[in-house]
């Protein structure tokens, strides 16, 4: 019985050993990958984020539609709101309607788009 034990005992040592050295191997891998990767790029991604930032505000914000775009906006919108939810309830149906007028104006293009790509491939 004491064999037995012994046996095990020596088992899960041997299989933690196994284990650790694992684990050393991964960790060393992946410290080496950071160290030789070039960092420079995502040190000047972070400086110009706020260039980006502003650049697609300006995309987001290109039509005339007075209806939030960003979820900021919509967040905002809705505390200035929180108190008065017949005024919440007008501001959304205002916004819908803004919404499904600027999909009715892109979507027959769109749709005459697709159909003629869809009758290209169909030939």
């Amino acid at each position: 019985m004491t064999n037995l034990f012994s046996k095990v005992i020596t088992h899960i040592k041997f299989l933690f050993q196994d284990f650790q050295v694992k684990r050393f191997l991964a960790i060393a891998l992946v410290g080496f990958l950071v160290l030789t990767t070039s960092l420079n790029s995502s040190i000047d991604s972070g400086r110009s984020s706020d260039a980006v930032t502003r650049r697609l505000d300006k995309v987001l914000h290109q039509d005339d539609a007075d209806r939030p775009k960003t979820t900021g906006e919509w967040n905002r919108e809705a505390r200035q709101t929180e108190d008065a939810p017949g005024e919440r309830a007008k501001r959304i149906a205002k916004e819908s309607g803004e919404a499904v007028k600027q999909f009715g104006s892109v979507y027959p293009d769109t749709a005459k788009r697709s159909a003629e790509d869809l009758q290209d491939n169909n030939r």
